[in-house]
């Protein structure tokens, strides 16, 4: 699929504003880190601002298509899984991006999984202090 080849070369290239014309603006991305979707074309390219940031030596290492029920409304919608390699904070990270197309070719839903489980929590630390940084989400309350 032609999107997920942008997607692809975009991410392999951190070049955020070549991602802006690929997700519908209703887009939701489902994140190893946290339970509830980052939702909207502006949240998820402030995500992805943060993600570019963090990972390093990040590259896909596959491309599978076919067809999957999607999480919003349960329809089925064309998709790509990319397997892909990273690191952050020199911790080694598998994982996978599974992308999800409306009838227009453009991604309506993001499905990140990653492992080990002691990556995820390097992850989830990095994106958070990034998410913070860019204003994106609030401090953390010191207990």
């Amino acid at each position: 699929m032609e999107t997920a080849d942008r997607f692809r070369a975009a991410v392999e290239k951190r070049d955020l504003a070549a991602l802006d014309d690929l997700f519908t603006e209703d887009v939701r991305l489902y994140s190893p880190v946290k339970f509830i979707p980052f939702e909207g074309k502006a949240m998820v390219l402030g995500l992805f601002g943060v993600l570019l940031r963090t990972f390093e030596d990040l590259r896909y290492i596959g491309h599978f298509e076919g067809v999957a029920e999607t999480s919003a409304d349960g329809s089925r919608a064309a998709s790509v899984i990319l397997p892909f390699r990273a690191l952050v904070d020199g911790k080694q990270i598998h994982g996978i991006d599974q992308l999800q197309f409306d009838e227009a070719g453009r991604i309506k839903e993001f499905t990140v999984m990653v492992r080990p489980q002691s990556a995820v929590q390097v992850l989830g630390q990095a994106v958070l202090t990034g998410l913070v940084a860019d204003g994106l989400a609030p401090a953390p309350v010191e207990g």
